[in-house]
């Protein structure tokens, strides 16, 4: 997906199978439980199913990671289904690049996927991302 500064990031559902190549350089993986093993550098951040991030504040710190990483690297973000946590950290991403957090769920549905950020609380999970971390 392109951010609206025109850096770039990938998504994917674990379960559709192996990263495609070019593989990427770091990896972000939103899940319940620790992702496997991969050959890349990764960063877990503990996030269950249809739920938010279990710490925030570490969520915001690696978002922030994640988007400076996309201007030398390949970046990945991926949870079980690709869509919901996903959705919901690439609408997170737009936000610390620049987008109004109201407009930034509606970027990623258009940008990325249209049943991005699958909860009510995903959502305002977005809307107070700067505000309460």
């Amino acid at each position: 997906m392109e951010l609206p500064s025109g850096r770039l990031v990938r998504g994917r559902g674990l379960r559709n199978g192996a990263a495609a190549e070019p593989f990427p350089t770091y990896g972000v993986y939103l899940l319940g439980k620790e992702p496997p093993d991969v050959p890349w550098e990764t960063h877990w951040i503990k996030w269950p199913d249809f739920r938010l991030p279990v710490d925030r504040a570490q969520a915001l710190t690696t978002f922030r990671e994640a988007l400076e990483r996309t201007g030398t690297g390949r970046v990945e973000f991926a949870c079980g289904g690709g869509r919901g946590r996903t959705g919901t950290a690439f609408a997170c991403l737009a936000v610390l690049d620049g987008l109004p957090a109201d407009q930034a769920v509606d970027y990623v549905r258009r940008h990325y996927d249209k049943h991005a950020v699958e909860t009510p609380w995903q959502k305002r999970y977005v809307l107070n991302l700067l505000t309460r971390g």
